[in-house]
């Protein structure tokens, strides 16, 4: 897990502010559904964070619940850093390069932590992946991820809840 950032934290601009209800509704639920399992999820705004919540089942073979949604990193951008709060969960940070169902993601791990608390990730805290297998992949630039999301899984089943306030870069 990437430590929270000190207060002399480098420059940063937001690329997602959650706060923003139309923000938030261009992010979409993907599900263990797609494969047959009966993982729940649902997307709202409270208190201008975005709220992930539902349940992780490992019923037909399911065992993840997911979101993403458009985001645009400029060129040159060396991290992004993500204000949360959540249950203590392991969670992944995700990004694409495209919204494409074929090709790789790049997850970077993390712990939601109880209160707010803003995480750091730069692409080497990122290891490519498809369909939760590893796979190689091109090295992540964040300048060219059009896509981002979070993900539950690793058998942790029952009850999730996440809060993100924002996505910055720095």
């Amino acid at each position: 897990m990437t430590p929270p950032m000190p207060d002399d934290s480098p420059a940063t601009s937001p690329a997602l502010d959650f706060c923003d209800p139309a923000t938030a509704r261009a992010f979409r639920g993907i599900n263990d559904a797609v494969m047959g399992g009966e993982s729940t999820s649902r997307l709202s705004v409270v208190d201008a964070a975005l709220v992930f919540e539902g349940e992780v089942s490992l019923q037909n073979d399911g065992g993840f619940a997911s979101f993403r949604g458009p985001v645009r990193i400029p060129a040159g951008a060396s991290a992004l850093q993500a204000t949360v709060r959540g249950d203590g969960k392991r969670y992944k940070l995700t990004v694409k390069r495209d919204d494409s169902n074929a090709t790789a993601q790049y997850q970077a791990p993390f712990t939601a932590p109880r209160d707010w608390t803003t995480l750091r990730f730069v692409p080497g805290d990122f290891a490519a992946s498809f369909r939760g297998r590893a796979v190689a992949a091109p090295t992540l630039v964040l300048g060219e991820v059009r896509t981002l999301g979070v993900l539950i899984s690793e058998r942790q089943t029952g009850p999730f809840r996440i809060e993100l306030r924002d996505i910055r870069v720095e």
